[in-house]
């Protein structure tokens, strides 16, 4: 598997498995109907390093970004993104991800990641805690899960 810099040319291929995740209302806090136009916003927006995993086939089959958590002098602190296609899950594409990210943003000058949301029914959370991520807190019923119901939210966190 090859994890690369992503080009603009890589959204199309990242947009038809961004949209399948969020839209399913599992793991992430963005709305199910956001549309192609916002999503590449919030995936590919400005500030954010955006990373790419190929397969062997050299299809896209994960993407991350990384963009400071907070501005000024707080800006070291970084946040990111994961995302792998779910026919591809099970395949070691997130921990990859993960595992470059968190070198990449060190090198970049990050000391610290943090991810605001998590959603504690999330199985990624097995990954961060995996990689040295603590959850500091957790915000209770603040996702409607459309299968658990209300369920909290993760504060995770690590230092690079």
């Amino acid at each position: 598997m090859l994890i690369r810099d992503a080009t603009a040319d890589d959204w199309p291929k990242i947009w038809p498995f961004w949209h399948r995740i969020v839209a399913a209302g599992d793991t992430y806090a963005w709305d199910p109907e956001t549309s192609e136009e916002a999503a590449r916003a919030l995936w590919t927006g400005p500030g954010k390093r955006v990373y790419v995993a190929e397969g062997e086939d050299r299809n896209i089959v994960g993407s991350a970004y990384v963009t400071p958590n907070y501005a000024g002098p707080a800006a070291r602190v970084a946040n990111a993104g994961f995302m792998v296609d779910p026919d591809r899950s099970g395949q070691g594409i997130g921990r990859a991800l993960a595992e470059h990210v968190l070198v990449a943003a060190k090198a970049d000058g990050y000391r610290a990641m943090v991810f605001n949301a998590v959603v504690e029914t999330n199985p990624a959370v097995r990954l961060w805690t995996s990689l040295g991520f603590t959850v500091l807190g957790t915000v209770p019923e603040a996702y409607d899960h459309p299968r658990h119901g209300r369920v909290g939210l993760h504060i995770m966190y690590r230092v690079l």
